[in-house]
């Protein structure tokens, strides 16, 4: 333990592997051991792990099992905090950063939506609809209100897929191009639609099927 601090000293917490990490939460190298081999080395899928089901990892034990999803959920909620603090959008990537840590992890679908100026200054986001695992019905006609009623002029739509999936459905691709129909009759543009999954992320633009 002594020697991992001294390294946090001299090369600062970025310059920590994931097991010399874990090692500051339990003090234990044959837990730690235990833990990153149950996950595959991976700290995401150990973050969302059932408490019930980590705490016999290794013999950890519950309190230890509560400090590592503790640690995972304040890494979440700073990095969706920065999200919030984001003005302007750039590109599919600037979306996926602020809404992988809010959509990443929940068990059903939800879409939301990103209104913006003409010079991609964020003007508010707003959750259109929540569904189950497979789908959710989103009604176009509500993000075209929402958009005018802010007097934006552009839009952004992003849900994500449960099933791990980051591709567009049949059901996606009508929708992208329901609503940008509808939101050109107001000289309203559907900027982008960003699928987010655990397997990656995709990008109606990036993919060239919307102009």
């Amino acid at each position: 333990m002594a020697s991992i601090i001294d390294k946090l000293s001299a090369r600062g917490i970025k310059n920590l592997t994931d097991g010399e990490l874990l090692g500051i939460l339990m003090e234990d190298s044959q837990a730690v051991e235990a833990l990153l081999k149950a996950s595959a080395g991976s700290l995401r899928r150990l973050s969302e792990t059932d408490p019930a089901r980590l705490r016999m990892i290794g013999g950890i034990g519950l309190k230890r099992a509560a400090q590592i999803l503790a640690a995972a959920e304040i890494g979440r909620r700073i990095t969706l905090e920065k999200g919030r603090e984001a003005d302007t959008i750039t590109h599919s990537d600037d979306v996926v950063r602020i809404f992988r840590p809010r959509l990443e992890g929940l068990p059903h679908e939800e879409c939301w939506a990103i209104f913006l100026t003409s010079s991609n200054r964020i003007i508010e986001y707003m959750r259109i609809s929540q569904g189950g695992v497979q789908a959710t019905v989103v009604d176009h006609r509500l993000v075209i209100k929402r958009a005018l009623e802010l007097l934006a002029t552009q839009i952004i739509l992003i849900h994500n897929h449960p099933s791990r999936a980051a591709s567009a459905s049949p059901h996606d691709r009508t929708l992208t191009d329901r609503v940008a129909r509808a939101a050109a009759l107001f000289d309203i543009r559907l900027l982008d639609h960003v699928i987010i999954s655990r397997e990656g992320d995709f990008s109606f633009r990036r993919e060239g099927l919307i102009e």
